[in-house]
């Protein structure tokens, strides 16, 4: 059997960077298994419809590097991939069940619907429902004749299908991460398979398209779980078998207690999308790329966020990942989302570029091919983020306007202010500025003054930089040239004393 599985987002806003794993892991699994991978556009629910969501969807896929074998962008031999243009499909299949007796019209008004409920309440029954006992004190046919609802429906009077759910079954089955599942009927209402206005709802169309599209195994968020004994009745009533199911562990807010969201993001300062997502009233929601996320570290960590290979191993390429993954090794409970590791990802990843990409990279910052060479070579050990490399080093471009007073009132003593005009007679005289002729210049000639270099280095580095700590200061002092350098140096003697 070949492996089939899907992604079936809705287009209903930004993706989640839960449902970013939820594609992961199912792109994973295809792989592994020679299989294919299926993006469906599941907008069935159109009041809820947001313009552009898709075309987001798909582009942060392809960021990522999770390329799908079929889907709206790319065709296949299941068109169409959006649910919204399979309407006529689902409407078949919705009168196949009628037909059979598995399903029924229904109708009830929006009143006459809540007056059951508050009814149900006020008997203070536990789960108020529409289902095999209050479905035959409702409008629909099991209450009226064949011929009273043809009537309605020759009428055009407005009505939804719902699903004979039988009063006494169990519904038994095996989900490949949580083992056996059994619940019993009586706990399941008569769901509403196809609504008023023509088109599905998420159940009909996700059991149809799963079984048509030839779907082998649905990998999905935990939130599905429930849904899940429903949809096995639907494949009972189809006559179909149905697909191994998966249910993933959630994604955690990093204090581990409730579902990742939106607002953890914001109080935490970290983007919870894969892209930034800018909505109709122009707020910007942060994303993973443009925070200066790489793909890979992104991959890596969400990876291994419910995830355990079984060994200490933590960098894993696309490849590795598709050999070690397993949905037998994904854990049940939820994985706390911890940004400080998505982070530590990142820096292995930029640590792990080529320097002369990474350089192409640093480039578009500052249209400087020497430039950015150089700065990879300062910075590219020291960062969380490409942008760093050049946001963490304002001083080589522009002189310091004032100066740490904590290193200055411990480090311009009175050795620093003899040592500075002996070093800018020492730089003066160089013609080829490098790390290595500044270095023996200054190591040199300060001990025949009777000055231990090391002990006004620390001052130097606040002249030329305003600040007491970072990268190598030779490569600094050669990166700015000789002239800057000694004005820097005067600059700050005026200004400290």
């Amino acid at each position: 059997m070949s492996v089939r599985v899907r992604f079936a987002p809705s287009p209903t806003g930004p993706l989640h960077i839960g449902g970013v794993r939820t594609a992961l892991y199912n792109y994973l699994f295809a792989k592994k298994h020679g299989g294919e991978f299926i993006l469906r556009i599941e907008d069935t629910d159109q009041s809820r419809y947001v313009e552009g969501a898709e075309e987001y969807i798909i582009n942060s896929l392809q960021w990522l590097g999770m390329s799908f074998d079929e889907g709206p962008s790319v065709g296949g031999e299941h068109i169409p991939y959006r649910q919204s243009e399979r309407k006529e499909i689902y409407q078949k299949y919705a009168q196949q069940l009628i037909d059979s007796g598995k399903a029924y019209y229904a109708f009830d008004t929006a009143d006459e619907l809540a007056a059951m409920r508050a009814e149900l309440e006020a008997a203070k029954v536990d789960n108020p429902s529409y289902n095999s006992v209050t479905r035959m004190k409702m409008k629909n046919s099991f209450t009226l004749s064949k011929e009273e609802v043809a009537a309605k429906i020759e009428a055009g009077e407005p009505h939804v299908i719902r699903l004979t759910v039988p009063i006494k079954e169990e519904i038994r089955f095996k989900d490949t991460i949580r083992d056996w599942v059994v619940v019993h009927s009586s706990t399941i209402d008569d769901k509403v398979l196809l609504k008023a206005d023509g088109m599905p709802t998420y159940h009909l169309a996700n059991i149809v398209d799963d079984h048509l599209m030839g779907i082998t195994h649905v990998i999905r968020g935990e939130e599905w779980l429930p849904s899940a004994p429903l949809h096995i009745l639907l494949y009972r009533a189809f006559g179909w078998q149905h697909p191994e199911f998966a249910h993933l562990p959630l994604l955690l807010k990093p204090e581990g207690n409730g579902k990742l969201s939106k607002r953890d993001g914001l109080l935490g300062d970290f983007p919870v999308f894969p892209m930034e997502w800018k909505d109709a009233e122009g707020e910007v929601s942060r994303g993973f790329k443009e925070d200066g996320y790489l793909p890979e570290a992104v991959l890596n960590f969400l990876s291994l966020l419910g995830w355990n290979p079984g060994t200490e191993q933590e960098i894993f390429s696309m490849e590795e990942l598709q050999n070690a993954f397993s949905l037998a090794k994904i854990n049940k409970s939820g994985a706390r989302f911890d940004i400080q590791k998505a982070q530590w990802f990142n820096q292995h990843y930029i640590k792990a570029m080529d320097d002369a990409d990474l350089a192409e990279e640093v480039n578009t910052l500052v249209d400087n091919k020497e430039l950015a060479a150089n700065l990879v070579t300062l910075m590219k050990d020291r960062v969380t983020f490409i942008k760093e490399i050049v946001s963490e080093v304002p001083y080589l471009f522009d002189a310091p306007q004032k100066y740490d007073e904590a290193i200055a009132a411990k480090k311009w003593n009175d050795l620093a202010k003899q040592a500075m005009p002996i070093i800018i007679e020492l730089l003066n005289p160089i013609e080829d500025f490098t790390t290595e002729n500044i270095h023996s210049a200054i190591w040199e000639g300060l001990p025949e003054k009777e000055i231990k270099p090391g002990k006004v280095m620390q001052a130097l580095r606040l002249a030329v930089t305003g600040v007491g700590n970072g990268p190598d200061l030779m490569l600094m002092l050669q990166m700015l040239g000789k002239n800057e350098v000694i004005a820097r140096i005067e600059k700050a003697m005026g200004s400290l004393g």
